[in-house]
């Protein structure tokens, strides 16, 4: 199961694998408060999508469709959060505001349809 879950909320036992997604550190918040397995800022959308986005909501699907391009461009960038995810749970750290539209709620649906697509492909 992949979850999300925002940088200052505390780290729980049952988050399993932790990714932070951003690709900037969050404001505020020490290293080993995150409790993280791995920074991937690889996988965070590129300067100028995060500029272009800027957090409004009325370029929500706008967003999503740019930003899997660029996942699409980049696979080694999202692969290691795959293995973890048919390891086990895998939750997506984020720091923006917007719990409904970030980068980590689109690529979980990303994530998600990845490993549909894995699984069918393998059956």
């Amino acid at each position: 199961m992949i979850y999300i879950k925002r940088a200052y909320e505390p780290a729980q036992p049952e988050d399993g694998r932790r990714y932070l997604v951003d690709r900037l550190w969050p404001r505020g918040i020490k290293r080993e408060a995150l409790r993280l397995d791995g920074w991937l800022p690889e996988t965070a959308p590129s300067d100028a999508l995060r500029r272009w986005f800027g957090h409004d909501p009325a370029k929500w699907d706008e967003f999503q469709t740019r930003y899997f391009a660029e996942l699409d461009a980049k696979p080694q960038a999202w692969q290691p959060l795959m293995e973890a995810a048919q390891q086990g749970d895998v939750t997506l750290v984020y720091a923006a505001r917007d719990s409904l539209h970030n980068n980590a709620v689109a690529l979980k649906r990303y994530l998600e349809n990845a490993l549909a697509e894995r699984r069918r492909n393998d059956a």
